[in-house]
């Protein structure tokens, strides 16, 4: 019962930390990655699809981004969807294909770009925490209907905090590799 507790823990955790990497590919760092168009959804017959699903979305060079949607109907819609974003890309459409130039980052947009990843980071090892903290909880209510012995109860407390701390460390490495890469470009 106890590992599995402990398994499901460390499931959360671990899903946590890739919805933190996935976030983090998407902010921009300067050169151009198709990763910063997986938040953008546009309206596709009634229904809000990311980008990817709807058009070829290509990296010619270090510097441009190329999209051609299957539905060259869609092409203003991807066009307002890039503009209406926080990404601050200014999207040139020829007709067929939307080029998204990729211009060098300023030393302030880069700050603001480090205090994002700082609270993506923050707000990953909140949910880390919040995951310790419900896993603690039930780990209690197992001692307090005395399924379990109290030694087991602060061994498998201990364990849990274990993970949690590596999991943080974790988190932290992520965020520090991106701080880096913002910064170093």
């Amino acid at each position: 019962m106890l590992d599995e507790q402990y398994k499901k823990t460390e499931e959360h955790m671990k899903k946590t930390l890739e919805l933190l990497v996935h976030e983090l590919a998407g902010i921009r760092t300067g050169k151009a990655s198709p990763a910063i168009l997986d938040t953008i959804k546009v309206n596709y017959y009634g229904q809000h699809v990311p980008v990817k699903q709807v058009a070829n979305i290509a990296v010619p060079d270090a510097r441009m981004i190329t999209i051609q949607p299957w539905d060259r109907s869609l092409i203003t819609e991807i066009e307002k969807a890039i503009q209406a974003s926080e990404l601050g890309l200014n999207p040139q459409n020829d007709g067929g294909t939307i080029r998204l130039p990729i211009p060098t980052l300023t030393e302030e947009r880069r700050k603001d770009l480090v205090k994002v990843v700082k609270r993506i980071g923050e707000d990953s090892k909140v949910a880390v925490r919040n995951v310790r903290r419900d896993t603690n909880e039930r780990i209690k209510k197992l001692e307090k209907e005395h399924d379990i012995s109290e030694d087991e109860m602060r061994s498998k407390q201990d364990a849990i905090q274990k993970l949690t701390d590596a999991y943080v460390k974790k988190v932290d490495e992520a965020v520090a590799a991106k701080e880096k890469e913002i910064l170093e470009l």
